[in-house]
């Protein structure tokens, strides 16, 4: 995964994290969802590089 992906999935996290807390603070149900739902498809983006880096790290051990 690049750094560029990494950076954008973490933007994405943070923003989320921010709907989120706007939405505690102003009593906003529909913002504080939309916080949470873009805080996981962050998070799963994130683990889904994740597993395919580790796809590719076992496929080098073998070719090695």
């Amino acid at each position: 995964m690049s750094f560029t992906d990494k950076a954008k999935n973490k933007a994405q996290e943070m923003s989320g994290m921010a709907k989120e807390r706007i939405g505690d603070v102003t009593d906003n149900e529909r913002l504080r969802a939309e916080g949470a739902s873009e805080q996981s498809t962050a998070r799963a983006k994130q683990a889904g590089e994740n597993v395919k880096q580790a796809g590719r790290d076992v496929k080098d051990a073998f070719e090695k």
